[in-house]
């Protein structure tokens, strides 16, 4: 096996490794836990949070609290699958400064094996015996709500992890129904834990209501990674392939690097169908399987390469359930604390939400995730602190359009989705700032707040709230909009991207913000994305910014020059140099025959600009042109012509 190629990487972070958000205080608190107790005394406490950043600990020390100090009687935590149950385990807390220890009963852990309608029994019996503390599945809590009354949970605390599992859609989310019903009608403390910041498709997590009740603590990724001791950097990066994936696994597999592999999911147009020949050819890939340790399941595999012994951990192939299970136990309780228990892990549903394994350094998917709270979960794999592991890397091995396969059309949208994705994980990755209008007579900047001219700030107290806990959501409906993508990806002007499309979205998402509420939410995000998006370089006493391909002195920057810049083209940039022309053509064919119908807006918006480029280049724009700004000049043009013709054949010609 060659050497592996290095992935493009659309992102690469680098950070300060201040070690703020893994030191603790003198309650044993991370920077992350002691935000969460500070809020405490909330009824209803949403915890937004990356993985790793010690959420449940958090729980911990707040659910203590309400026991002890608040008149709770109860705390029932709920998480989505039994293997994350471990996560709330006995924990001694007073060896670390706290007042109290965490403590479950066996009887009380009902994350065991057996079907969760089963442990409904069990957990109706906790409920009115003596104990405190309680662990179970959201499906048991689910099963246990329909044979209660919501005023069964009066006095209680409910934590349900991974929050992110719940809807506001009741009418097909049952754990969404059962929040809805516990909040109007016990008098439960809820404290919601999430990991993700987007759900997967356009449902909301909560109504805009409910998740009005709740106070947010939000600890991002930014802040997690900055904080750490060990890790330095992340990339997010692409590899490309033709034909199955299977025969360029090799390509980009680093064997000198613990890896957790993710194959595609078997209805997908990556699978080759038959999952487990899959797992064959990987592992030939890495070498020959000399053996396979009966109590743990892992296999001894030596490299091809250079001879060396690997072990790896099969967790795709299902048919023997008890082998699986021993697995599993094997890499939670061995490989979490010993770096030499296993090198490479190859799944396909598991090893993502909650999997613990610090030395992981790679996780390589196979295939574009339809669900963006996917891809954060399995990043989430890879970006815990751990000694020795200085860079974190996520590649999405992803397969090139054909022009010859009838999906092409599906292959050039799932390329482009799985880059935007990595564009939202951009923006969630790199530090925030803050936004101030300059007006002339301006205080010299606070750290990390950056003065615009012509820069309108929030007015009102909702366009701050959709800033301060909402924005990542805005960018992530923006960038999982096809119209968007394509435009983006297409290279079309950016005032059109800017003062079109993205208001657009923002008056569907929020359609009770007037108009100027509106353009305050939209220079929000467009400020925020250029900004993350560009490169600040120091030079002396000055500080600059990269946009389009020049620097810009930050005491410069004005509203205009932004919008004049599209926010996400670089990454673009870098997915049209990392394939062939040949492919790059395809794709550039694809987004013009796919182009969406112009609105009557957009083509107004730009016929200052078919003016201005008649006026310099003495002709019409080209439908025809290599430029793509030209082309939809060329678009706009033609929809007003006809535009114009209707309304003339209607009496009414503007």
């Amino acid at each position: 096996m060659s050497a592996a190629k290095k992935p493009v990487n659309v992102v690469n972070v680098e950070y300060a490794q201040t070690g703020n958000s893994v030191n603790t205080d003198a309650l044993g608190m991370r920077e992350m836990q002691q935000r969460v107790y500070a809020q405490r005394a909330s009824q209803y406490l949403l915890v937004k949070a990356p993985p790793a950043s010690g959420k449940s600990r958090a729980l911990m020390f707040v659910g203590l609290d309400k026991l002890y100090n608040q008149g709770r009687q109860k705390v029932i935590v709920a998480v989505p699958e039994r293997s994350i149950g471990g996560s709330f385990a006995n924990t001694q807390l007073t060896q670390h400064g706290f007042f109290a220890d965490w403590e479950i009963k066996d009887e009380h852990n009902l994350c065991t094996p057996g079907s969760s309608a089963g442990k409904v029994d069990q957990f109706i019996d906790f409920l009115n015996g003596p104990d405190a503390t309680l662990v179970c599945t959201h499906a048991t809590l689910r099963f246990a709500y329909e044979k209660l009354p919501a005023g069964a949970f009066n006095g209680t605390v409910l934590a349900i992890d991974e929050f992110h599992h719940v809807s506001s859609d009741t009418g097909s989310n049952r754990l969404g129904e059962l929040l809805k019903g516990v909040m109007a009608n016990s008098d439960a403390h809820i404290v919601a834990m999430t990991g993700s910041y987007f759900r997967g498709d356009s449902v909301p997590v909560l109504s805009p209501a409910d998740e009005a009740k709740f106070t947010p603590v939000t600890f991002n990724y930014y802040d997690q990674l900055n904080g750490y001791e060990h890790l330095k950097s992340l990339g997010i990066g692409h590899h490309f392939y033709q034909g199955r994936y299977t025969s360029a696994i090799h390509e980009i597999l680093d064997l000198d690097k613990k890896t957790i592999l993710h194959i595609p999911n078997v209805n997908s147009g990556e699978s080759t169908k038959d999952k487990i020949e899959e797992v064959g050819f990987i592992l030939d890939a890495i070498g020959e399987v000399v053996s396979q340790e009966e109590d743990t399941g892992i296999l001894q595999v030596r490299r091809k390469d250079n001879g060396e012994m690997l072990r790896v951990a099969d967790l795709v192939d299902d048919m023997d359930q008890l082998a699986r299970a021993e697995t599993l136990h094997y890499l939670s309780t061995v490989a979490s604390k010993d770096r030499d228990a296993v090198d490479v892990i190859i799944a396909l549903g598991m090893a993502k939400e909650g999997f613990d394994w610090p030395f992981a350094e790679h996780a390589l998917t196979v295939g574009y995730r339809a669900s963006l709270t996917e891809v954060i979960q399995i990043i989430g794999r890879v970006t815990r602190d751990s000694p020795g592991k200085q860079h974190a890397q996520f590649t999405n091995l992803i397969a090139q359009p054909d022009a010859t396969s009838d999906e092409v059309k599906i292959s050039v949208n799932n390329m482009l989705k799985a880059i935007t994705a990595s564009l939202l994980m951009e923006q969630v990755l790199a530090p925030n700032f803050t936004f101030k209008a300059k007006t002339g007579n301006d205080d010299a900047p606070k750290p990390g707040e950056l003065q615009i001219k012509g820069f309108k700030e929030p007015s009102s107290d909702r366009v701050k709230q959709i800033v301060a806990t909402d924005l990542n959501d805005l960018k992530a409906t923006v960038l999982q909009d096809e119209t968007f993508v394509k435009q983006a990806a297409a290279n079309a002007d950016p005032e059109t991207t800017n003062k079109v499309l993205i208001p657009k979205i923002i008056r569907d998402r929020y359609p009770d913000l007037d108009e100027s509420q509106v353009e305050e939410l939209r220079q929000q995000v467009v400020v925020d994305s250029v900004v993350k998006n560009g490169e600040v370089k120091n030079v002396g006493d000055k500080r600059f910014i990269k946009m389009q391909d020049k620097f810009v002195n930050i005491e410069d920057l004005n509203i205009n020059l932004i919008d004049s810049v599209n926010p996400f083209q670089r990454a673009f940039e870098v997915m049209s140099k990392s394939v062939t022309p040949g492919v790059l053509r395809i794709i550039q064919d694809t987004i013009s025959s796919n182009r969406i119908t112009m609105t009557e807006e957009e083509a107004v918006a730009l016929w200052p600009k078919i003016q201005q480029f008649h006026k310099v280049n003495r002709r019409r724009p080209d439908l025809r042109s290599e430029e793509p700004g030209e082309r939809r000049l060329a678009e706009a043009l033609l929809f007003l012509q006809k535009l114009k013709r209707e309304r003339e054949a209607q009496g009414g010609a503007q």
